[in-house]
């Protein structure tokens, strides 16, 4: 059990040895975004905008192509979430805003329809072997950013899903590092979760 243990140490150590600059600066620019947006610091936008591109590159080289044309969606909610944001601190309006339990069923059907809308072509006319797993990752991650950019509190337990769902399929494509990025993800969201619906709480108490 030690000597398995070592094993793996070591094997992890030589990967992340082997591990690209390029993969090191989107596991820093995605860890930093992904926390300042917990923190509702309005500086996770331009952060995220580099963390995308980085994002994009790596993913196109690994055959997600889901997660590639992801980018693309991401990067235009970053350019409208910064605004959106910026819009609401001039007005000072409620910063976090939560949805009722009946759009959860709204929120399952778009995101069932997207896995299989988004896994249909990436089966068709990519070589991706990993479809609707890439699909499914990527239909939760449209529906979470924009829940993100309109400060909907809820876009945490998205988050949460779909960052523990990326953890095998990113090994599986040998991107150890984003696994590991992704591991540290899922803590992040819980503490956004967790930080947002107190400042929820406190704005429903205050009116």
């Amino acid at each position: 059990m030690i000597l398995l243990e070592i094993s793996f140490g070591q094997q992890l150590i030589q990967q992340l040895q082997q591990t690209s600059w390029l993969e090191w600066l989107g596991f820093i620019t995605t860890l930093s975004c992904i926390y300042l947006a917990a923190k509702e610091n309005i500086f996770n936008w331009p952060i995220s905008i580099l963390s995308i591109v980085i994002s994009a590159i790596l993913y196109f080289e690994s055959h997600l192509f889901g997660d590639f044309a992801l980018q693309f969606y991401f990067l235009f909610t970053a350019f409208y979430g910064w605004w959106f944001w910026l819009k609401k601190k001039k007005a000072k309006e409620k910063p976090v805003v939560s949805i009722k339990l009946k759009h959860w069923g709204l929120i399952a059907i778009i995101i069932v329809a997207l896995t299989a809308i988004i896994g249909f072509l990436l089966d068709n006319y990519t070589p991706t072997n990993v479809p609707y797993e890439d699909g499914f990752c990527t239909a939760v991650s449209l529906v979470a950013q924009i829940m993100l950019t309109r400060k909907i509190l809820e876009n945490w337990i998205l988050w949460v899903i779909v960052d523990i769902c990326y953890v095998p399929l990113l090994l599986y494509k040998n991107l150890d590092l984003y696994a590991l990025l992704y591991a540290i993800l899922v803590v992040i969201a819980l503490k956004g979760y967790l930080d947002w619906r107190k400042t929820y709480r406190e704005q429903t108490q205050a009116h």
